[in-house]
C-alpha cells in the first residue's frame, strides 16, 4: 500500500470492493458491507434513535447482528431482516432477542413487516436486495410509507456503474433518481457521504420534516 499512495480513486475502489467481498466479517460472520458506510449507519441510528430498523437483503446476517448490537448499546430498538431465504443466517443472529426474520420477496411480505410496526414508530430502512432498477424502485415506493419525517431510507450499492463497473445497469442509482423525481418528500442527504468513499452515492435518503402549516404526505 505504501508504494501506491499516488493511486487514483478509480484504482482504489475495486481493491476496497475485493476486500469487502472476500474478507469482511462481523463477529466472525461474513458481512458484505463497506465499513465506512456501516460507521455512518451507527451515526444515523444514534442521532435518530429508530424504534425499528428494517434491513432488506441479509446474506449471512452479519450486519443484522451489528445493528442488533447497536440497539443493545442504546438500550433501544429492534431489527427486522427480510430476505428470500435465511438458510445462511447462524443461530447467534437468529436467536438474538432484538432480531425478527421474515422470509420472502420484500414487496410481497410488506404487509407482514408493516404489522410489526406501530404507526407512530420511527423506522430506518436499509435496501440491499436485488439491486435491479425495477426491484429497487418498487421497494422504495412501497417501504417509504414506513418512514417518519426526519427518518432515513438507505439504498445500498448505488455505486454500481457510478464508481464500480459491477451490478445491474440501470440499477440502484437510477432507481434513486426516479424515486426522488416522483417523491418530493425525500431528499438525498449527501452530508452522510463525509468519508468520500461510499458504496451508497446519493443513497442516504432523508424524509423531509414538514414546515409549519404544511401537511404530511400520505
Amino acid at each position: 500500500m505504501e508504494m501506491r499512495l499516488d493511486a487514483t480513486l478509480a484504482e482504489v475502489l475495486p481493491v476496497v470492493q475485493q476486500g469487502i467481498m472476500d474478507h469482511t466479517t462481523y463477529f466472525g460472520i461474513r458481512t458484505l458491507k463497506n465499513p465506512l458506510d456501516a460507521w455512518v449507519y451507527q451515526e444515523i441510528i444514534v442521532e435518530t434513535r429508530p424504534n425499528v430498523i428494517v434491513e432488506i437483503g441479509n446474506f449471512h446476517g452479519g450486519h443484522l447482528l451489528a445493528l442488533a448490537h447497536l440497539c443493545d448499546a442504546m438500550g433501544h430498538g429492534r431489527v427486522i431482516g427480510v430476505d428470500q431465504s435465511h438458510h445462511l443466517v447462524p443461530p447467534v443472529v437468529r436467536d438474538h432477542p432484538r432480531v425478527t426474520l421474515i422470509e420472502g420477496d420484500a414487496c410481497e411480505t410488506f404487509a407482514q413487516v408493516q404489522r410489526l410496526i406501530a404507526a407512530d414508530e420511527q423506522v430506518l430502512l436499509i435496501e440491499d436486495s436485488a439491486h435491479t432498477f425495477d426491484n429497487t424502485l418498487q421497494v422504495l415506493r412501497q417501504y417509504a410509507l414506513l418512514v417518519q419525517p426526519g427518518g432515513y431510507f438507505i439504498v445500498e450499492d448505488s455505486i454500481c456503474h457510478h464508481g464500480l463497473e459491477v451490478g445491474p445497469k440501470p440499477g440502484p442509482y437510477e432507481a434513486i433518481e426516479a424515486f426522488l423525481n416522483e417523491n418530493p418528500w425525500f431528499e438525498s442527504d449527501r452530508s452522510r457521504e463525509h468519508f468520500l468513499i461510499t458504496w451508497n452515492p446519493r443513497g442516504y435518503l432523508r424524509k423531509r420534516v414538514p414546515t409549519s402549516g404544511v401537511s404530511r404526505p400520505e
